[in-house]
């Protein structure tokens, strides 16, 4: 196995969160950032740098708060993984089994004259599977122009507003014809919720969180957690960075699989770490081995990961992720199927969150890393810029 250069480490990365967050407030800052690097033995790389928000002067740490966003599907996937384990869950049969109301999701065919939706019956019925590789036929108002225009017109709620009507979307397509991106695995999270009989908190914290010794992640956050938490700042048409006091619902309707988790970067390496481990956790055993090998492949067959077009502005620019490269999806990752200009493995895993926080795992390398912004619109230029600097960094000083 290769090694890290630990002394090469520490100062290039420390070098690569200070270079974006001494800038001067315009394009090219962001205001707080802590970054870590795990491999299969323990944590080597964790830093902070920067402020926790632009409104007061408290600097960023490395146990500072995140809300995690989209980082927390891969977390509910895992939940999901091992009800599969234990027999309770066929990933192939109606998912309606399990959550009836997903049944009653029709298709979107457009609009009619009068801007009514033209909806109709699916012709195949959404599975667990469908959901873990979004393939349901769900998407997000910020990046798809139908969802768009249905929440404008006050048809559904926001989904981050945490609550079941804003669940309760149209499908794109008929499942299972093509990836999109979208709502699926708030939909997994239910199906897991009805199977184990609590809310998906209590489940996570249970049989991942636990077993992880993950002791500041939660849907809800605890005083110690408010006490630390990383301001959201927006980023404005000419550069500038504006705290917004966003908190997601602290008392969900609904623990929004695909979206709700608050956690630190320390607890989030824990998790990354597992899967280099082939499911071994610090207090305990989180998936088999077996359940790993077989989460972490394409699971798409010949379907692509696609570009994520913004169309809400000041939620997400177009995002892609090693443009020009085959992308497909896992349990719940992406894949790089080619190696990438960072020097990531080809068959490596990663995803995001929506306020820039990005993660990768490469299981044949054994080394995972991530970094945690707090700012808006995803795929922003100097947060994207400055992680992909940072993961490149890292296999610079493998050797």
């Amino acid at each position: 196995m290769s090694t890290l250069n630990m002394p090469a480490l520490d100062s290039t990365l420390d070098d690569a969160l200070a270079r974006v967050t001494t800038a001067p407030n315009g394009p090219d800052r962001v205001p707080g950032v802590v970054a870590s690097v795990t491999r299969s033995t323990g944590t080597v790389y964790e830093g902070a740098a920067g402020v926790r928000s632009l409104n007061d002067t408290a600097p960023m740490t490395t146990d500072s708060v995140f809300a995690m966003f989209s980082t927390t599907k891969a977390v509910t996937g895992t939940t999901v993984l091992q009800c599969v384990e234990e027999g309770l869950l066929d990933l192939d049969a109606p998912a309606s089994d399990y959550v009836p109301e997903i049944a009653d999701l029709p298709v979107i065919d457009g609009f009619d004259d009068t801007g009514t939706p033209r909806l109709r019956t699916p012709e195949t019925p959404i599975t667990t599977r469908m959901l873990l590789l979004h393939t349901a036929g769900l998407g997000y108002s910020f990046f798809d122009e139908t969802y768009h225009r249905l929440l404008a017109e006050g048809r559904y709620p926001s989904v981050i507003t945490a609550t079941r009507a804003a669940l309760n979307t149209p499908l794109l397509f008929d499942p299972g014809t093509r990836w999109n991106y979208g709502s699926n695995m708030d939909w997994a999270g239910l199906v897991v919720e009805a199977i184990r009989g609590k809310r998906l908190g209590e489940v996570m914290a249970e049989r991942v969180f636990a077993p992880l010794g993950m002791s500041d992640t939660a849907f809800g956050m605890t005083r110690s957690m408010m006490d630390r938490l990383t301001e959201i700042h927006q980023r404005g048409d000419d550069g500038m960075l504006t705290p917004t006091g966003l908190v997601l619902p602290q008392e969900p309707e609904v623990d929004m699989g695909g979206h709700g988790l608050y956690s630190t970067v320390r607890d989030y390496t824990r998790f990354l770490r597992m899967w280099l481990t082939d499911g071994e956790g610090e207090n305990g055993r989180v998936l088999r081995p077996e359940t790993v090998a077989k989460a972490v492949v394409n699971g798409l067959g010949d379907l692509q990961v696609t570009m994520l077009r913004g169309v809400e502005p000041e939620l997400s620019n177009n995002a892609e992720f090693f443009p020009g490269q085959r992308k497909t999806w896992a349990y719940s990752f992406m894949v790089n199927d080619e190696q990438a200009p960072t020097g990531r493995s080809a068959g490596a895993l990663g995803w995001a969150g929506l306020a820039n926080l990005y993660y990768w795992i490469d299981r044949s390398a054994d080394v995972a890393g991530i970094w945690a912004a707090q700012v808006l619109p995803f795929s922003d230029p100097a947060s994207v810029d400055g992680f992909l600097e940072f993961e490149s960094r890292v296999y610079q000083t493998l050797t």
